[in-house]
């Protein structure tokens, strides 16, 4: 069983490691400040640097937090650098104008590669090389691997709004914390990285961009895939596709702002719009 100090260490870890490599990178953006800055949906300017910050702090926590087992030191860090890195290629040099999951397959179908697709593909090998260190049965490596890809997307398929990714992933995966299983370790340190930089996202000073929503799910799909069962593994794999499905046809936006208790979390502690108390 894990303590509550071991996952306060790795929450910590994961957080500590986020924010030092931000204030890091923010310091001395990589090819220049320029080629890090997007425009929100309200015109605001944000840096994308949130995303490679995440990242490395989850990757560092997933490493270095005590109690850990080995396959899930090697399986979270490497989904959340490969995850992260495949984003990052998505958020710095994005082209073709398809969109969604089913928008990118349908123009590699017709011999288009877009950055979207290399993402899909590219999340995809990586889900699979995750599942088969932290399953050893065959068919539970391919289940675990459609979760951690599925996670990856999924949480990306949140980041529209300053701070709701984050919150998604909080109250999706915070129950795996609590189970007291070595996994929960690597949920502490994967919410504990993306939660140190909530302030600044929810500010609409940065954004985590594919990098980080895509660092972030992997590794929280690699912890959910190491405790569950073969059942449990399926029921998570056939959510997370259902969700990737539901995206494709239902604007998740329009259905938070429709639910109150959703659009009240969902607008907790983000700048107010202009007229609003």
């Amino acid at each position: 069983m894990v303590g509550v100090g071991g996952v306060v260490a790795a929450a910590a870890l994961g957080g500590g490691a986020a924010r030092g490599a931000y204030r890091l990178l923010n310091a001395r953006p990589p090819g220049g400040r320029e080629c890090w800055i997007r425009k929100n949906n309200r015109g605001r300017e944000l840096t994308l640097l949130e995303g490679p910050a995440v990242t490395l702090g989850v990757a560092a926590a997933a490493l270095l937090a005590p109690g850990l087992p080995s396959t899930l030191r090697l399986a979270g860090c490497g989904a959340a650098l490969g995850a992260g890195a495949v984003g990052l290629y998505d958020d710095l040099n994005e082209r073709g104008a398809a969109k969604g999951f089913r928008g990118h397959l349908s123009a590699l179908a017709h011999g288009e590669v877009t950055t979207g697709a290399v993402k899909i593909l590219g999340i995809g090998a990586i889900g699979l090389a995750a599942g088969a260190v932290v399953r050893r049965d065959p068919l539970d490596r391919v289940l675990a691997g459609l979760v951690v890809a599925g996670a990856a997307n999924v949480v990306n398929l949140f980041d529209l709004r300053p701070g709701r990714a984050t919150k998604a992933a909080v109250i999706g995966a915070a129950g795996g914390v609590l189970r007291g299983s070595p996994s929960g370790l690597l949920t502490a340190a994967a919410l504990g990285g993306a939660a140190a930089l909530l302030p600044e996202d929810l500010g609409e000073q940065a954004m985590l961009g594919d990098c980080g929503a895509n660092a972030l799910g992997a590794a929280l799909g690699v912890a959910a895939a190491a405790r569950a069962s073969r059942t449990g593994l399926v029921g998570l794999a056939a959510a997370l596709a259902a969700l990737t499905a539901a995206s494709e046809k239902v604007s998740f936006t329009k259905v938070i702002a429709a639910t109150p208790p959703l659009r009240a979390i969902d607008e907790w502690g983000r700048i107010p719009k202009q007229g609003d108390a």
